[in-house]
């Protein structure tokens, strides 16, 4: 996540309650960081918050149960492979496809307090690509958490990641297969040059491993591949509705959030005042529950029995707005406790927090060092050249 300020419930039921459930499952191993480097793509101008702030959705991750006994927590610009990975997978994407990134352009047209024409926001998806499969290792799936919303981002960075192999993952002998193998040769493209660049246009298209397949085992005779980075994959999480306090998207731009350190009295006095259903003009009018913020936020929070009794007594017009929102307050009160009481044992030491940041970041570069070992050897191949000057060691 980026660093933008403290972490609010909307945050909590997006990603990090669905992060707990990885880090606990054995099968998986979990790597989460702060994004500070994301920051300044459209924060560059004033970058002195961004500090504190990571300080402080650290503090926030840990409250909410992220251990770093069980997942990697960690601080982009800490982690300087990422810097690197991020110029490699530049040099290989098309200007068009970013262009053509739907969040960018919306960015450009809503945007009017910042200046976001800029290399750094246009390039945004190869730095997440690049924070993505840093962690690529070989012979593993690579998994991403993301809803709905996001899919978009990860198949972008698919995209990337398959044309990033295609130009260096990939070696195909055309001399032997066109001496040996012609008329197999010929199957394959009967209409197209018989060239090792139409290969590589057929590879990216279908993605190696479809393209392998094509090809058969007699293609692939000829075919060496060594898939430096993963593409990822997309694990899709089921998100709860959760809408700001005004009913739009909760967003700390909207100034509609709950943040997870909010105190009793500004969570009574911020769900006072929530929007419900606007059909309820008067106390006696009957509402639906099931157009009413308030109630989505019933159903994170509140028991069953409380459940039942705000949806018949919306319907009904048997209770008020206001007892609604006061009872669905003391639920997210006792909620959010044991997270408060976290963040505020964090609060107290945060060298603590800083040391966490530090250490995960060291296993995460261990990782990503041997990414960048393979991708640097796939694309510029100086250990090959050295032994081919030098002599491998020893002779």
């Amino acid at each position: 996540m980026r660093p933008t300020g403290r972490l609010h419930i909307g945050h909590y039921f997006g990603a990090l309650e669905n992060w707990v459930r990885l880090q606990n499952d054995p099968a998986y191993d979990c790597f989460y960081f702060i994004a500070d480097w994301h920051a300044l793509t459209s924060d560059y101008a004033d970058a002195s918050a961004i500090a504190q702030n990571t300080i402080e959705i650290a503090t926030d991750y840990l409250a909410a149960g992220l251990d770093p006994d069980k997942s990697v927590i960690f601080q982009q610009s800490l982690v300087r492979e990422h810097a690197e990975l991020h110029l490699l997978l530049s040099m290989v994407t098309p200007l068009g496809w970013l262009e053509r990134v739907p969040t960018y352009k919306e960015a450009l047209e809503n945007v009017k307090d910042k200046d976001l024409h800029t290399y750094g926001f246009l390039g945004y998806p190869c730095l997440q690509t690049a924070d993505i499969v840093i962690y690529s290792a070989e012979n593993t799936d690579l998994f991403v958490p993301v809803g709905e919303d996001q899919v978009s981002h990860v198949e972008l960075s698919r995209e990337i990641v398959r044309r990033f192999n295609v130009f260096y993952s990939l070696s195909i002998n055309m001399h032997d297969w066109k001496l040996r193998d012609r008329a197999h040769l010929d199957s394959l493209l009967p209409d197209k040059p018989r060239s090792f660049e139409t290969f590589l246009h057929e590879a990216f298209k279908d993605g190696i491993s479809n393209w392998l397949e094509h090809i058969g085992p007699i293609g692939r005779k000829y075919v060496r591949v060594r898939e430096n980075l993963c593409e990822p994959q997309v694990m899709l999480t089921q998100t709860p509705r959760i809408p700001g306090l005004d009913g739009r998207k909760m967003s700390k731009s909207y100034g509609n959030t709950i943040t997870l350190s909010e105190s009793d009295a500004d969570i009574r006095a911020k769900t006072k005042v929530m929007v419900t259903d606007p059909a309820r003009k008067r106390r006696t009018d009957p509402g639906n529950p099931d157009v009413c913020p308030v109630y989505d936020w019933h159903k994170l929070f509140s028991p069953p029995p409380t459940l039942e009794w705000a949806a018949n007594g919306c319907r009904t017009a048997g209770i008020g707005c206001i007892e609604c929102k006061a009872a669905m307050a003391d639920n997210l009160i006792k909620w959010i406790e044991p997270i408060r009481e976290r963040r505020i044992e964090h609060e107290k030491n945060p060298a603590r927090v800083l040391e966490i940041l530090n250490e995960g970041s060291s296993k995460a570069r261990d990782q990503a060092q041997k990414t960048m070992s393979r991708v640097r050897e796939a694309v510029f191949g100086w250990d090959s050249k050295r032994k081919e000057i030098f002599g491998a060691p020893g002779e």
